[in-house]
């Protein structure tokens, strides 16, 4: 179910109490939910997947996108949170993946990873960032 985007980094659909004990058996040390709270009747909320988090010792952080798109507060609030994970996997989740993984992009491009390699990475894991190149291309030239 989890996605691995990077060496670091693993994106998911919508996870569930459960799923923490995997992300717990993979090292994951910061899960970042990237959904907005009651976007769906059957998703589990986000403080139950915070208290199973803290029971594990895994830090919790919630940056939700919603199908609006992404502002630059959200990419900056995901580029600390994965800074802040320091060496520690990452499990970014939403409904599908996709937000997270193109939250995770958008972040990289900030932070001056090549764009090619951004994609690719998405890629390898799945998913597809080519509706947002043009703001990676953007964020990756600031990022020089």
């Amino acid at each position: 179910m989890f996605r691995k985007i990077d060496d670091k980094t693993f994106a998911s659909p919508q996870i569930e109490v459960a799923d923490v004990a995997e992300a717990e058996a993979l090292g994951i040390g910061l899960i970042i939910n990237n959904r907005p709270e009651d976007e769906s009747p059957d998703q589990t909320p986000g403080s139950e997947i915070e208290a199973a988090a803290a029971a594990a010792g895994i830090a919790y952080v919630a940056i939700p996108v919603t199908h609006a798109g992404f502002s630059m507060p959200q990419v900056e609030a995901m580029e600390a949170a994965l800074a802040a994970a320091e060496d520690k996997p990452v499990l970014a989740y939403c409904r599908s993946g996709t937000r997270s993984t193109l939250l995770w992009a958008l972040a990289q491009a900030r932070m001056g990873m090549a764009t090619e390699a951004i994609a690719a990475h998405a890629a390898g894991a799945g998913y597809d960032v080519s509706p947002i190149m043009p703001q990676l291309d953007f964020l990756a030239a600031q990022a020089r």
